[in-house]
Parts: C-alpha cells; sequence; structure tokens
C-alpha cells in the first residue's frame, strides 16, 4: 500500500531561478495522478523530484511512510517510463525487460517466469528474442512498460511516454496504460502535456502553470468548475472561447451581443449577483455553441450573430471559426482585450450548411456558460 505525498515543495536553480512554488500534493494509494500544463510549467521537474533525480530546495516528499528527501533513487521502491524508452539496443526484448532483475541478482527462474507475466500482460510473447530496433514504436514503448511492471514497484512515473508516437499509437497505447495501472493497482504518476491525455487518463488531473499548482481534482470537475481562467482555457479541445462582457441584472452584454441569463444561473452561482453593473470575463466552450438554424425551440435571448470566416469539416462535427465584435479576454495575452474583436471557435452539428462568408445566427447554451473576476481571473460561484 503506497501514497506519495509532496508537502510545500520548492525547486529553486543555482541561478535563483524557482521552477516548484509550494507544490503540496497527495496522491492516494492506487491512484492515477496526471500531472498537465505547458512547456516550461515545471511537471517533469516535480516528477524527477519524487524520483529523486532532482533535489528539493524546501518541503518534504514522501513515498508510503517514507520521507524520501535524502534517500537515493534506486532505494525509492519506484519505477520510471521515459518518452525515449531507454532502452539497450544490443539486447533482445527479454533481456531488456528482465535487466533490472539480472542487477538485482534475482535468480534466473524467477526472472524468466516475471518477464514472460509481463510479456503476455503487453502481447509482446512474440516479440521476446527480438531486439528494440526491429520492433514499432508501440512496441518499444510497451517494452518499457514491462521492464517497470517486472520490477514490482510501490510507485510508477511516467514522463510524457507517447510523445514520441503517432496520433493513432498514442490512442491504443492511452487505453493499454489505462488498463494496465488499473489491473496492477500501482500508484502512477504520468506527466503530459497534453490535456487529451490527462482527460482520458488521470483518476485526477493536477494542473500547473509557472510551477504553482492551479487545480487539482477530477477531469470531470475541472472541465465543469474549472478554478480559473487558465485552467478553463487549458481544459478543452478546441479551447474556451473567453471574453470581457459586463453583467446587467439579468443580461451578459459583450459588444452588441446579448444573453438572458436564466435564474438557474444565479442559484448555481450566488457570487454572481454581487458583479451586477461590472465587467466580468465570460467562457463559453465549443461544444455549447451551435447552428441556430438546427436547434428547436430557440429561447429569447440565447442567440449571438456573426459571420462565419472558416469552417473545418470532421465528419462527427462542423468546428466553425468566427469574430465577435466584443474584446477577447486571453489569460496568455494580457493586452488582448485592446483588440475591439475577437475570434470565436463553434462545434456545430455536421447537417449545418453554413460556410465561409456565411451570416449565422449562433445559439449558445446560455446555462454552461463560466463567469471569472476581470482582476483576479478566478471563477465566480459562491
Amino acid at each position: 500500500m503506497t501514497s506519495i505525498s509532496i508537502d510545500r515543495v520548492d525547486k529553486i536553480y543555482p541561478n535563483n531561478f524557482q521552477a516548484i512554488h509550494n507544490l503540496s500534493l497527495e496522491v492516494e494509494d492506487g491512484e492515477f495522478l496526471v500531472l498537465v500544463g505547458p512547456s516550461g510549467c515545471g511537471k517533469s521537474t516535480a516528477l524527477r523530484m519524487v524520483a529523486g533525480l532532482e533535489e528539493i530546495s524546501a518541503g518534504e516528499m514522501k513515498i508510503g511512510d517514507r520521507v524520501v528527501n535524502d534517500i537515493e533513487p534506486k532505494n525509492r521502491d519506484i519505477a520510471m517510463v521515459f518518452q525515449n524508452y531507454a532502452l539497450y539496443p544490443h539486447k533482445t526484448v527479454a533481456e531488456n525487460i528482465g535487466f533490472a532483475l539480472k542487477l538485482a541478482k534475482v535468480p534466473k527462474k524467477e526472472i524468466a517466469q516475471r518477464v514472460a507475466e509481463a510479456a503476455q500482460m503487453l502481447e509482446l510473447s512474440e516479440q521476446l528474442d527480438k531486439r528494440p530496433g526491429q520492433l514499432s514504436g508501440g512496441q518499444r514503448q510497451r517494452v518499457a512498460m514491462g521492464r517497470a511492471i517486472v520490477r514490482e514497484p510501490a510507485a510508477f512515473l511516467m514522463d510524457e511516454p507517447l510523445s514520441n508516437l503517432d496520433a493513432k499509437l498514442r490512442v491504443q497505447m492511452r487505453a493499454d496504460i489505462s488498463r494496465l495501472q488499473r489491473q496492477l493497482g500501482v500508484t502512477t504518476i504520468y506527466v503530459t502535456h497534453d490535456q487529451v491525455e490527462a482527460m482520458t487518463m488521470g483518476d485526477r488531473v493536477a494542473v500547473l502553470k509557472d510551477g504553482r499548482l492551479q487545480q487539482v481534482d477530477t477531469p470531470q470537475e475541472l472541465y465543469d468548475r474549472p478554478a480559473n481562467v487558465f485552467v478553463a482555457a487549458f481544459i478543452g479541445s478546441p479551447s474556451m472561447n473567453l471574453f470581457e462582457a459586463a453583467l446587467e441584472g439579468n443580461e451578459i452584454r459583450f459588444g452588441s451581443h446579448r444573453l438572458t441569463l436564466p435564474e438557474a444561473t444565479f442559484a448555481d452561482r450566488p457570487g454572481l449577483r454581487a458583479y451586477n453593473g461590472q465587467t466580468i470575463i465570460v467562457g463559453v466552450r465549443p461544444e455549447d455553441l451551435d447552428d441556430a438554424s438546427l436547434v428547436s425551440p430557440l429561447e429569447a435571448g440565447t442567440t449571438i450573430a456573426s459571420t462565419v470566416d472558416l469552417t473545418e469539416a470532421l465528419g462527427s462535427e462542423i468546428v466553425a471559426h468566427f469574430e465577435l465584435d466584443a474584446p477577447p479576454a486571453d489569460p496568455g495575452n494580457p493586452d488582448a482585450a485592446d483588440d475591439a474583436r475577437g475570434g470565436a471557435v463553434a462545434r456545430f452539428d455536421p447537417r449545418s450548411t453554413c460556410r465561409a462568408g456565411d451570416s449565422v445566427e449562433v445559439a449558445v447554451t446560455v446555462r454552461n456558460l463560466h463567469f471569472f473576476d476581470l482582476g483576479t481571473h478566478t471563477s465566480i460561484w459562491d
């Protein structure tokens, strides 16, 4: 039974750059926790500190009941899987999988048994006599997984293990890793920059930005109740549309557009009424926008008018791009609101006939709008 505790941990490099700020996370026994965020946010640094490959500057790290701040990586009872596989090219698959056991002087018979069991689990039984150069990318990643599995560690640490695979293989390997982790029940921390991986694989997801934890919760909670503008924009694909808007009674106004908010919105977000007469940030996900000609019945105050700039037909949906005469709120660009118009993206029903240049009435699922404080960028709820 192994949990991982990260308590108020900092990482400061000799040049005084602080990569991690006061990070606290509790990973439960058997949990699959994903660390996600943009490049340079500190997620790999955090993982390497758990592994012991980076020293921590402050705070406490525990694996199980042991404080491991000063314990060597080899004595932490963890197994790490990297994005580059790190396989020995001159050794067979069987030798690669069992190499750590050989170093630990495990009896040959037991090594053979554990390697065979891992190979069967990973569908590598027919590849045991081959060398890594004879395998596909997906098979090489499975070998790296097998090498971790046979050690029977207290925890798996995975650093972007799928980033070198093509899109189709990534989808397959996502499912394989999730299935294996649940089958083995091993506590796992998984690092990725891909929010789709994070949402589909994690029991919980921790979102990092500039070395600071933004929010940790289940994938659905992150999607439904993002803590701030950054999480709202990072989780979901395409990204949430964000605009500066004025709350006027039960209406939200952005540019020339007005939407009527139902009483349920204020019941769900009691704190929203305090912003009456103020400018806030309103967010709407692309999946909550549709071609109004296909929506019935339409309620008053739930549509906006625009002109289509571009459409992308994906078969199951049409991704429509259009502009609104409203100032955008871009968390990565504080000057974005200086623009009088902002781009928006919608996921239309595939039956929509709209094309670039067409005038279009866009139906908004108003009850799903998100609202954020303009100054703090935090979500408005209570």
